[in-house]
């Protein structure tokens, strides 16, 4: 009997304050796996929700309803969405540093190269591009990661972003200080053939 005693764990004590902890550093939200790490079974998850303390918001993420809502929860979803190593890029970034009157209508996300392998269902709404985008070219916007102005720019420009939007962005960073005219090559060098970057 012991032997069998040891070959099942018993489950973990539901941390309330973990799963708080957690929520509260991601805008109110956390996945299924993160659940799991605080103690909560799906099935005790699905109490939660019965209760009117937790709702879900897609397959695999909830929310605290207690905790107010955040600026950029639809960026939250999206980025836990992709197991929290995905990167908010190109135009979605753009709108994110103020730069360029560009509105995009979708989410922009870059995941890592070994994710062009994945087979999975991509949530309305969201574009993927696939890049491995290194500590030095991020940023945050609250609890969600974002590229840079540097990276953001020459992302864009190879992404063939309209040109007169991609002008209008690089003279505000440049501008703001946030980039130097030679860190945007690529920007550059897409607006060659339609007079260059200007004054």
């Amino acid at each position: 009997m012991g032997y069998y005693l040891c070959m099942f764990r018993p489950a973990k004590k539901p941390d309330w304050d973990l799963l708080f902890e957690t929520a509260s550093a991601q805008e109110g939200y956390f996945t299924t796996g993160q659940a799991a790490d605080a103690g909560y079974s799906t099935q005790l998850l699905l109490k939660h929700i019965r209760a009117g303390r937790v709702v879900r918001r897609r397959r695999g993420i909830y929310r605290l309803v207690h905790l107010p809502a955040g600026e950029h929860e639809d960026l939250i979803t999206v980025w836990l969405w992709s197991e929290r190593a995905g990167v908010i890029s190109h135009q979605t970034a753009l709108a994110l540093h103020g730069l360029s009157d560009a509105l995009p209508a979708n989410i922009h996300l870059t995941l890592p190269h070994a994710w062009r392998r994945r087979r999975f269902r991509v949530p309305a709404g969201v574009v993927l591009h696939h890049a491995d985008v290194p500590p030095d070219d991020r940023a945050w916007f609250g609890a969600a990661p974002t590229t840079n102005p540097r990276r953001t720019l020459n992302d864009c420009a190879r992404g063939a972003m309209a040109p007169d939007l991609l002008r209008q962005a690089a003279r505000q960073a440049i501008r703001r200080g946030l980039v130097a005219k030679t860190e945007i090559g690529d920007v550059d060098e897409a607006l060659r053939p339609f007079g260059g970057l200007g004054a």
